[in-house]
């Protein structure tokens, strides 16, 4: 498989960023000799001519938007190359690899995936076909590999350029946006999360060296902002000090963000004021719901209060804190949505969460230690393997009804390029009369022309969500409408 255009890997989506799950294998595959060919079809289109010549497609899918695309993407390769050898590999492909097995796919990789990719390759590419640690294939089921993986750099050369991908906005400038890893897994095991059924807790890290020559070739690519795409950057503080420290040695002019849990932002506030003082612009925190009960089931290890708090926290350092929410859930009521608005309101954090937070509907995959919860049961319903998860219902029906208009007005919202501020009042009032059962009252409200937007990426951070049209429709034309 060293012709040309014989080894094919295929990314779907991952939020906007150039596509570390392809730079990762890639890597890894051109150090044991091979040259892969690398498409995206978030920004770019599936060329018949490509698919014909493969004879191995890797598809990466690390999470669930990038997996109901992927599956599309699948389609059109066994359409047009039936004999060629498809693998689906991240995240979410173990998740869903018994349908993933029995429908397109001849092997599965999750964990860490790039050694046993590797080895998959080599195997084919000999002609032989014998059991691989950590891919799954039919009648052959497999565990994903869990084990720190050799220092390779990924390798972004064969990838589209960072002006294709989100950008950062910030002091109303737009900078160019890289994305690296210093771990992978996490040590946690919040119930709704995909990462526990995959990883049970574990966690490993990439070493310095490896993640500080990423970043230099992402500054090299033009990045001047770098987004650690960790699940929870905080859950080796010290070792994304010590990355953090060194990037800005050799880029002071570089800044940065991060994602973390609300108990690790209180637990390693000590911290706080030296990655602001490095260049931390914002950090992503999957804040979920304001509903003590709702987040004792989700296992979040926070409170409400918690979030007050750590709001606290972030803004004594200068860094603003961007929550991600699971608005809709079995037990987050109407109210909850209407106290959410106005906990958001009341604090000034319109500009700080964008608006389709607020339509984020809880997702449960196949695997998720959310079916372990009793108080779930009543209101779950079959495994849909098409959308790859589980039915629930809401006990209201009002709430089910609501989530879907507030999806249909922020597509709307969306394509008009409708102020934030403004679409925050409007879904503000439809939740209002949603509770009070009466027709909601369109009131004019002009955007504050005095306020100051918090640093943010164009593309907004989810995972827990269904995918829209528009992104299923990418595969079609080779661009994502945003």
């Amino acid at each position: 498989m060293k012709g040309s255009g014989e080894l094919l890997l295929i990314s779907c989506y991952e939020l906007g960023h150039q596509p570390s799950g392809l730079a990762g294998p890639i890597g890894f595959l051109e150090q044991a000799g091979y040259t892969p060919t690398a498409i995206d079809v978030s920004i770019q289109g599936l060329e018949p001519a490509s698919l014909s010549r493969a004879r191995f497609v890797g598809i990466s899918v690390p999470m669930h938007t990038a997996l109901r695309i992927g599956l599309q993407v699948a389609g059109r390769v066994r359409e047009q190359n039936p004999q060629c050898h498809i693998c689906f590999f991240g995240l979410y492909s173990s998740l869903n690899a018994e349908h993933l097995l029995g429908s397109v796919a001849d092997s599965v990789i999750g964990g860490e995936f790039e050694a046993p990719l590797v080895e998959l390759v080599k195997t084919l590419s000999e002609g032989r076909d014998r059991p691989i640690e950590g891919v799954q294939k039919k009648g052959n089921p497999a565990s994903p590999l869990l084990e720190h993986l050799p220092p390779v750099t990924p390798s972004r050369s064969s990838l589209p350029p960072l002006s294709s991908y989100a950008h950062l906005e910030t002091a109303g400038e737009r900078r160019a946006v890289g994305s690296v890893e210093t771990s992978r897994g996490c040590r946690h095991l919040c119930r709704h999360c995909p990462i526990p059924p995959v990883y049970g807790g574990r966690f490993f890290l990439v070493g310095q060296e490896t993640v500080l020559e990423d970043i230099r070739q992402l500054v090299r690519l033009g990045a001047a902002h770098i987004s650690f795409g960790d699940p929870d950057f905080l859950n080796a503080p010290n070792h994304g000090l010590r990355v953090v420290r060194r990037m800005k040695k050799e880029f002071p002019e570089v800044t940065f963000d991060f994602t973390a849990k609300i108990e690790h932002i209180l637990k390693h506030r000590s911290l706080l004021p030296e990655f602001g003082e490095r260049g931390c612009l914002f950090v992503v925190s999957a804040v979920e719901s304001l509903n003590d009960g709702v987040l004792a089931r989700l296992a979040k290890n926070h409170t409400r209060a918690d979030v007050v708090e750590a709001f606290k926290v972030a803004r004594a350092c200068a860094i603003a804190l961007r929550p991600s929410l699971v608005t809709f859930s079995p037990w987050s009521g109407l109210e909850d949505v209407v106290d959410l608005f106005d906990f958001v309101e009341r604090e000034g954090l319109i500009d700080y969460i964008d608006a389709i937070q607020f339509t984020i509907r809880l997702l449960i995959p196949p695997g998720s230690l959310l079916l372990e919860e009793p108080s779930l049961a009543p209101y779950l319903g079959p495994l849909v393997q098409e959308s790859f998860s589980y039915q629930w219902f809401h006990p209201d029906p009002r709430v089910d009804e609501l989530q879907r208009v507030f999806s249909r007005e922020v597509e709307q919202a969306t394509e008009r390029h409708e102020d934030p501020e403004t679409l925050f009042f409007q879904l503000k009032e439809i939740a209002l009369a949603a509770w009070k059962e009466r027709i909601p009252e369109r009131i004019a409200r002009r955007p504050r022309a005095d306020r100051t937007r918090p640093p943010r990426l164009t593309e907004s951070w989810f995972c827990c969500a269904e995918p829209s049209e528009n992104q299923y429709a990418a595969v079609e034309r080779g661009k994502k409408s945003t």
